[in-house]
């Protein structure tokens, strides 16, 4: 039987996902009674509930297409457990990769050895778990420092978040374009397919981006991220099966 879908995988994950609805459904009640206690308009509530759930839908195709990423090497169920709670591709993704890394193995690659598979459970679960410990418990401290900072030196704070925005998304493009990877694995490193779903994306993301701007439409900028990953695997998928094999399948290695 193929552990990373066993049913003993199965009913953690139903276990941990009705937590998961029961919290919410509790928070959500909660709230609807302190709207209602407070004198908030019950349209109002209606409104802000159905608004709500309609821009939970972005997320929510981001989280599937993660979840799709990392199902080929983990299995369907673990990323679906680790995206019903908290985390999203930047971290999974990096998180799994790591930890596989020091296995000697990676994300084209199915995990085949128990061992390996429960250390990359183990490093997605506790990299997410200290926000969750660190937070409730520096929080204050620490927005208190960076407010005193962005007061004293907004301009540094602005170029140090964007630093750290652009460093991290530098690192995923050095590897589409000129990623060592694998040599033994077909698609783990640079390549044409990869510079292609690169490509792709960040021409999809401008644009979408670009018609939110012009039509006043930001309420939907939430969507062109998972929109331009989602046609970055299409494209991939799609120049596959129409190039020929030698060039589809050309890699070059960093």
């Amino acid at each position: 039987m193929n552990f990373k879908d066993s049913p003993f995988m199965y009913f953690l994950a139903a276990v941990i996902i009705a937590f998961v609805l029961v919290q919410s459904v509790f928070f959500l009640a909660k709230a609807w009674k302190q709207g209602k206690k407070i004198g908030i308009d019950i349209k109002v509530m209606r409104d802000a509930v159905v608004s709500s759930t309609l821009f939970t839908i972005a997320p929510a195709i981001a989280i599937v297409a993660t979840v799709i990423t990392l199902a080929y090497s983990l299995g369907f169920v673990l990323p679906w457990i680790r995206l019903s709670v908290i985390g999203n591709i930047t971290y999974e993704a990096t998180a799994a990769e790591a930890a596989l890394n020091s296995f000697g193995n990676n994300l084209s690659q199915p995990v085949d050895d128990e061992t390996t598979f429960a250390a990359v459970a183990w490093v997605m679960t506790i990299g997410s778990v200290f926000p969750l410990v660190l937070i409730p418990l520096f929080l204050k401290k620490l927005q208190k420092k960076v407010d005193s900072e962005v007061k004293t030196n907004a301009k540094w704070a602005d170029t140090m978040s964007a630093a750290a925005f652009i460093g991290l998304i530098a690192a995923f493009i050095a590897r589409a374009v000129a990623g060592a990877g694998d040599k033994a694995t077909i698609g783990d490193g640079a390549g044409v397919l990869s510079v292609i779903a690169l490509v792709v994306s960040v021409a999809v993301m401008l644009i979408l981006q670009k018609l939110c701007i012009k039509y006043k439409l930001e309420r939907f900028d939430a969507f062109t991220m998972p929109l331009s990953m989602i046609c970055g695997m299409a494209a991939v998928m799609l120049f596959a099966r129409i190039l020929p094999e030698s060039i589809a399948f050309l890699e070059w290695r960093g």
